[in-house]
C-alpha cells in the first residue's frame, strides 16, 4: 500500500460564512465532519491540518488532527491557490524526514465525505497507477446541453456547445460529471515536480448526488443539516 498523507486545509478567512470552518453543523464544528472521516479511514498514514488560524488549530487538535506548524499568512489569502498550500506542507514534512507517496487533500467544506470514499479513492490510485483521483458527481438535470445564454437584448439563445443537443430527450444526452470537491488524492511527484494537482492521468471517484455538497453559503450549511439528518435516518 502506498503511503498517503491526509491534509486538511482550513484557513481562517471566509466571506460567505464568517469563520466557516468552525461554523456549527448539527452541534459540531464543520471541521469535525472531515476530521472524523479522515481519522476513521484505514489508508491514511497521517492526518495533518494546514491553517493560519490559531483557533482552528486548537479545535483541530481537540478533534485529533495534528498541527505541526501554522500556515504562513501569504498562503492564506482569498486568492491563494490550493497547490502552493499543499507544496508548503510537503516541503516542511520532508525537511523533518517524512516522506509520502501521495497527498489526499481534505476540504472541511465537504462534510458528507465517508471514510470509504477516502480508502476507495486511494485504492483506485494504487490499482491504476494514475497521477490522481478526484471526486465527481453526475450533473443530472444541470447538463450543459440544457444551458441557455441571454443576449444584451434579452433574447434567449443556445450556447455553441448546446446547439448540437437541442431537442434531444434527457435520457439520450452523454453522461457528464461535475467536480465536487470531497476527493483529491495526488501523487507526490505530480504535486512537487510537475506542479499539478491532477496531472495527465486523472481518474474519477463518483460521489452520489445525495452526498455531493460544498459549503459556501448559509443555505449550503442548512442543506447539509437536512442531508445529514436524512443519511442518519436511512442508516
Amino acid at each position: 500500500m502506498i503511503r498517503v498523507l491526509g491534509l486538511v486545509t482550513a484557513r481562517g478567512g471566509s466571506k460567505g460564512i464568517p469563520h466557516k470552518n468552525l461554523a456549527p453543523l448539527l452541534g459540531r464544528p464543520l471541521l469535525a465532519w472531515t476530521a472524523d472521516a479522515a481519522l476513521r479511514a484505514h489508508n491514511l498514514a497521517r492526518v495533518v491540518l494546514s491553517t493560519d488560524d490559531v483557533s482552528i488549530a486548537e479545535v483541530g487538535r481537540a478533534l485529533g488532527l495534528e498541527v505541526p506548524f501554522l500556515r504562513p499568512p501569504e498562503l492564506a489569502r482569498d486568492d491563494t491557490p490550493t497547490l502552493p498550500v499543499l507544496q508548503d506542507v510537503v516541503r516542511n514534512l520532508e525537511a523533518a524526514g517524512e516522506e509520502y507517496d501521495a497527498v489526499f487533500t481534505l476540504q472541511p467544506t465537504n462534510p458528507l465525505r465517508l471514510p470509504s470514499d477516502i480508502d476507495g479513492a486511494i485504492g483506485l490510485l494504487e490499482r491504476t497507477g494514475a497521477d490522481s483521483v478526484i471526486g465527481v458527481t453526475p450533473v443530472g438535470d444541470w447538463h450543459p446541453a440544457r444551458m441557455k445564454a441571454i443576449e444584451p437584448s434579452g433574447r434567449v439563445i443556445d450556447p455553441p456547445f448546446a446547439e448540437a443537443f437541442e431537442g434531444q430527450p434527457r435520457q439520450t444526452l452523454p453522461q457528464l460529471y461535475l467536480r465536487e470537491g470531497s476527493v483529491y488524492v495526488t501523487r507526490r511527484d505530480v504535486l512537487m515536480v510537475r506542479g499539478s494537482i491532477k496531472g495527465d492521468d486523472c481518474r474519477a471517484w463518483i460521489i452520489p448526488e445525495e452526498r455531493a455538497l460544498n459549503i459556501d453559503t448559509p443555505f449550503d450549511l442548512w442543506l447539509a443539516e437536512q442531508m445529514l439528518r436524512r443519511l442518519r435516518e436511512s442508516g
